[in-house]
C-alpha cells in the first residue's frame, strides 16, 4: 500500500467516501504496476481509473444538483478540468510516454486537495437531501448496481 486512506479525507457520506477509497486503491494499483515496470497493467489500471472516476463525478454531480448545491456548475468545471488532464495523460501514455510517476503524484495531490476543499464544501447540502429523500436508492442502483 503506497497511500492509505485516512479520516481527514472523509466527507461524511458513506457512498462518496467508499468511491473515494476506490480511487485511492486505483492509485495504489498504479504505483504497484509502475514499480513492477508493467506497462500493460498501467494501461489497464489507467483505463479503469478514468472510467470509474468519470462515473463517480457523474454520481457526485447528480447528488449536488438534487441538493440544489449553489456552485454545482463550478464544481463540474473542476471535474471537467481533471478529466481533461487524465485524457492528456492517457494520450501521452498511448504515444509511448512514461507518465506513471507524474500521474501518481498528480492524482495523489489532486484527490487530497479536491476532497478536503471542494467535496467537503457540498456535504452539508447533500446530507440533508440524503436524509430527506428516498431517491438515493434508485440513484445508487443506477450507478453501482
Amino acid at each position: 500500500m503506497y497511500w492509505q486512506w485516512d479520516p481527514s479525507l472523509s466527507v461524511g457520506i458513506g457512498v462518496i467516501d467508499n468511491q473515494h477509497q476506490r480511487i485511492v486503491e486505483y492509485i495504489n494499483e498504479l504505483a504497484d504496476a509502475m514499480e513492477r515496470k508493467d506497462r500493460t497493467a498501467v494501461g489497464h489500471i489507467l483505463d479503469g481509473m478514468i472510467d470509474y472516476t468519470l462515473t463517480h463525478f457523474a454520481f457526485e454531480e447528480s447528488l449536488m444538483e438534487r441538493a440544489g448545491y449553489p456552485i454545482v456548475t463550478e464544481h463540474k468545471l473542476v471535474h471537467q478540468s481533471f478529466a481533461k488532464r487524465m485524457t492528456d495523460y492517457k494520450k501521452r501514455f498511448n504515444e509511448g510516454g512514461d507518465i506513471t510517476r507524474a500521474l501518481f503524484s498528480d492524482l495523489q495531490m489532486w484527490l487530497t486537495n479536491h476532497i478536503k476543499r471542494d467535496d467537503k464544501d457540498y456535504t452539508l447540502s447533500v446530507r440533508k437531501v440524503l436524509e430527506e429523500k428516498s431517491w438515493i436508492s434508485k440513484t445508487l442502483s443506477k450507478f453501482f448496481g
